[in-house]
């Protein structure tokens, strides 16, 4: 009973912090370190309280369950794939569930995945990279619906020196929009920039990766040009969804139904 409850305030540990932290990322785009030097240390003393007494065996493991994690979350920051916010959710997450918390939860398969038993961190984060494949195949398939009902060209020949594989990273990252909506709603990023030209011809620039501090600096030189009629109104932009939403609901994923990949792999393979 007692590993039972210890097991049910780990989960329930990493699920509020992680919803905070994502809530906290989507509104300000900023998650306070005090997350992580709060979730960090509980979530190791419940952890490692549980397995001292009633899974001694699986100290390594959980070491090296973590040590694991927090090289691939140090990889994914220094090569530009997660935020430091999204490294740290994720090594907390393997001080609090460095395996599946069996017991806790009923799961459709009938069985949990081999690599969520001794992996589970792993297993979150795959989930989370399917979710955000999701989110980047509606953005493209609304694309390409926004160009069939309005007859409308997405680049043109505005954006001549974008490369293809640019092109299809903002298709699949956001959307054109009006230019005053983009200004209105603060968590939307312009993924557009442009120059002028000392002949007065503007260069039109794509960036997938937006950066916040220059967001109210592109937002003004796009209406300056909109203004003079030097562009269109409608501009590519990004709802800029954080990682951490995406590994919060990884998490939620796996507790409920398990690793997805393993879940489509039984299917296939009855």
């Amino acid at each position: 009973m007692m590993q039972q409850v210890l097991s049910i305030a780990r989960t329930s540990v990493a699920l509020v912090f992680l919803v905070y932290a994502s809530w906290s990322d989507y509104r300000t785009r900023e998650v306070s370190n005090k997350v992580w030097i709060a979730f960090a240390p509980i979530a190791f003393v419940l952890t490692f309280t549980g397995l001292s007494i009633y899974e001694p065996e699986n100290l390594a493991f959980y070491g090296l369950s973590f040590a694991i994690t927090a090289t691939i979350a140090v990889l994914l920051f220094y090569s530009g794939g997660f935020g430091g916010a999204d490294s740290k959710a994720l090594m907390c997450l393997a001080l609090a569930l460095p395996f599946y918390p069996a017991g806790l939860t009923t799961t459709i398969m009938p069985e949990i995945s081999p690599i969520s038993k001794i992996f589970f961190p792993f297993s979150v984060f795959s989930n989370a990279v399917l979710l955000a494949a999701a989110a980047a195949l509606y953005m493209l398939a609304r694309n390409l619906v926004w160009q069939h009902i309005t007859q409308e060209r997405l680049f043109g020949t505005h954006y001549a020196g974008a490369s293809l594989v640019t092109k299809v990273l903002v298709m699949m990252t956001g959307y054109k929009m009006p230019l005053e909506k983009i200004k209105e709603k603060w968590h939307i990023y312009p993924i557009e920039d442009l120059e002028e030209n000392s002949d007065g011809t503007i260069v039109r620039k794509l960036a997938v990766f937006p950066k916040d501090e220059t967001r109210t600096a592109i937002i003004e030189r796009l209406e300056t040009a909109a203004k003079t009629n030097k562009i269109h109104s409608h501009i590519w932009a990004t709802p800029g969804l954080p990682m951490l939403i995406f590994i919060t609901a990884g998490l939620i994923i796996g507790l409920v139904f398990g690793d997805v990949i393993w879940l489509v792999i039984r299917i296939v393979l009855g």
